[in-house]
């Protein structure tokens, strides 16, 4: 839509923005069985290469079939690298200091 606009961006400039604007991003998909799962949860992490970085956080891991339905679990897969606004919204402290 940014491309619609008489703004003269590069597309690098725009997937920049995009990236800086979109802190987690939640994967769904329609599996085999006809239902839909979250299947990751990631955060972005810049741009490299032109191409906007994730950074997985959770993964769904399929463990099977059971009565026709895939069965799976959450599986940690990394850990959330930016938390700048969750300290500044009081919701997070930062590493090494006491609480208040």
């Amino acid at each position: 839509m940014v491309q619609f606009g008489n703004l003269p961006l590069s597309p690098e400039a725009v997937r920049s923005q995009i990236a800086s604007a979109i802190d987690i991003v939640v994967h769904l998909s329609r599996l085999r069985d006809r239902t839909r799962r979250v299947m990751e949860i990631a955060e972005t992490d810049g741009v490299s290469d032109g191409q906007v970085r994730l950074h997985t956080l959770y993964a769904f891991r399929e463990e099977g079939e059971e009565d026709g339905r895939i069965q799976g679990s959450w599986e940690k897969v990394g850990e959330l690298l930016n938390t700048e606004k969750l300290i500044a919204a009081g919701i997070r402290r930062e590493k090494g200091r006491p609480p208040p």
